[in-house]
């Protein structure tokens, strides 16, 4: 396993949208194992391929328990959202612009379709943070970036005001 640079928003590579895998090979299976090396590092909760570069459908998601530690590490290829519900509005940052956070509105729970690193199919699903790292992981997919959805960015160390009374 190696750490992966991740790209920042200035790089044009996170605004296009990556290709379906097809190949469930060692090259993929060494992405994967990068990737979970690069996202512990950088103590995040999600990690998206177009993030370290590779414009292939891949994302990492990782689900805490209630006293913040892992749960599950969800390993997901070619994912699609098959299930939504609920509503959140709350804040996220990404690796990927580091320093700025953004209040956006999200699914409270979320139904994902997804397969494994040997292309067996599964299904997972997730509330709360969880569902909102799916979504902003699999938004990434497509060339998205959480700051064309927040209804206010800010950078750190500036009010954390929500503008909700």
């Amino acid at each position: 396993m190696a750490y992966r640079n991740i790209l920042t928003s200035e790089d044009k590579t996170l605004k296009k949208k990556s290709r379906e895998v097809t190949a469930f090979d060692a090259r993929l299976h060494l992405l994967i194992d990068d990737m979970r090396e690069t996202l512990m590092r950088a103590n995040g909760v999600g990690l998206a391929a177009p993030q370290v570069g590779v414009l292939r459908r891949v994302v990492l998601v990782l689900e805490l328990d209630e006293e913040g530690k892992e749960k599950q590490l969800y390993e997901m290829i070619n994912p699609v959202i098959i299930e939504s519900s609920g509503e959140q509005y709350g804040t996220e940052g990404c690796l990927s612009v580091p320093g700025v956070y953004g209040y956006v509105k999200r699914p409270m729970r979320v139904k994902v379709r997804a397969q494994d690193r040997y292309g067996n199919y599964y299904e997972a699903e997730g509330e709360g943070l969880t569902a909102r790292a799916f979504c902003h992981e699999l938004d990434h997919l497509d060339g998205h970036l959480y700051t064309e959805f927040a209804d206010k960015v800010y950078r750190e160390g500036e009010e954390e005001d929500s503008g909700e009374e």
